[in-house]
């Protein structure tokens, strides 16, 4: 799967770093070449000694290495490799890349690069969910950068939670499908994602809460598995994920033909929260204050995942929905699959007061014509890599 590349591997100074060794020789025993970065906190966890004898290769830890930098050895290392991963990636490092700063070789390597990077972070569990280390993850993704983990589990300081690095089997994974060899290699993918904004007249229009966060993530976590996908988003709050093919729309009406124009695809997912109904003659001037009310007569918007799920001969092999409900949750998302003919639901309960709907987490229980399971409350980006690793299974079992 890796053999035959080449990683610049940086290693932070997280406790996590003695992870870095049995991550070397995996790939190592896979073919892949390693030639190893430390931070100088990393040397004081792991020996540069130990990570030179797995590698191969001599450790690299210093900027200002005259030897090397005579010739710019800095900028030749940070292109020589197919790919950089940095395991531990601490929240310090992650603050570095975020910002652009480049005080130390590893951060310098990570700005002068024209190769990706994968990180795997790797902190405490108040560190990960400090809302600066969410900000530098967004801008991270955003920047194109991909992410291994965390995972959930004890913490060398006593705690446990998210923040936990994930296994050197996991990163080497990880390596695998950024070169393309992911599981879903191959696989057309349609996501849908965000709301959709129904006008009323030119300034006004309807719309829901939904940030589009959870359909990014999972456009992303498919992304990450080697799937080519189709990114079918309305107006969201946050911007799409890297390495897909983006469609932006604005209505359910446009919504729907480009969700068409997608197919084929081997599976859809459809995570927009589409209006369920428009202005039937929306006002093409803005509509003004009389005395009156305005009196708006609605029409109901095409019920695109009914639609896919329907199709003949070209209906995705999986069709995947979800159900935003507030009330009797698992009863009316399992008629709505019922109904509509997707082979998987996942529904989630959106009242007042659960911060679901444009929030960051997500509990939902995910529904199929065998039974529910019930998935814990978790990060949106964990429901994401979930659903996804799901339907790598499902499309592989064919």
């Amino acid at each position: 799967m890796v053999a035959g590349r080449h990683v610049l591997l940086i290693i932070g100074g997280g406790i996590a770093a003695y992870k870095a060794l049995e991550t070397i020789r995996r790939l190592r025993e896979r073919g892949c070449a390693v030639t190893p970065v430390m931070t100088r906190a990393a040397g004081e966890l792991v020996t540069p000694l130990s990570v030179s004898a797995l590698a191969g290769r001599r450790v690299f830890s210093d900027l200002f290495d005259l030897t090397d930098e005579a010739e710019m050895g800095h900028i030749e290392l940070s292109r020589a490799a197919d790919l950089v991963v940095v395991a531990p990636c601490t929240a310090d490092l992650m603050a570095k890349m975020a910002g652009g700063h480049a005080d130390d070789l590893a951060s310098t390597l990570l700005m002068a690069t024209d190769k990706r990077v994968l990180i795997a972070p790797a902190m405490n569990v108040r560190m990960w969910e400090h809302a600066a280390t969410r900000r530098n993850l967004e801008t991270l993704r955003g920047d194109g950068v991909l992410v291994v983990g965390p995972n959930d589990g004890d913490m060398a300081c006593g705690e446990f939670g998210p923040g936990r690095m994930a296994e050197p089997l996991e990163i080497v994974e990880a390596v695998a499908r950024a070169f393309g060899q992911g599981p879903l290699a191959g696989r057309r993918v349609l996501v849908t994602s965000g709301p959709t904004h129904e006008p009323i007249d030119p300034v006004r229009y309807i719309a829901n809460r939904s940030s589009g966060a959870q359909g990014t993530a999972l456009g992303r976590a498919l992304a990450e598995l080697g799937a080519e996908v189709v990114f079918v988003t309305g107006p969201a709050d946050v911007p799409p994920p890297p390495g897909v093919e983006v469609v932006r729309v604005r209505t359910a009406a446009e919504m729907r033909e480009a969700v068409h124009a997608a197919l084929p695809v081997e599976a859809a997912v459809f995570a927009a929260a589409v209006a369920d109904w428009r202005v039937a003659e929306a006002s093409a001037s803005k509509i003004k204050k009389t005395g009156e009310l305005p009196v708006l007569r609605m029409a109901e918007n095409p019920d695109i995942l009914a639609e896919i799920a329907g199709l003949g001969a070209d209906r995705p092999g999986l069709v995947v929905g979800f159900a935003a409900e507030t009330d009797e949750v698992e009863a009316h998302a399992a008629a709505k699959r019922a109904r509509k003919g997707c082979d998987w639901i996942l529904a989630n309960d959106v009242s007042e007061g659960t911060g679901i709907m444009g929030g960051t987490e997500n509990e939902v229980l995910f529904i199929t014509e065998g039974g529910t399971e019930r998935w814990p409350r978790m990060a949106k980006e964990t429901v994401a890599r979930r659903l996804a690793a799901r339907i790598a299974e499902a499309l592989q079992e064919g």
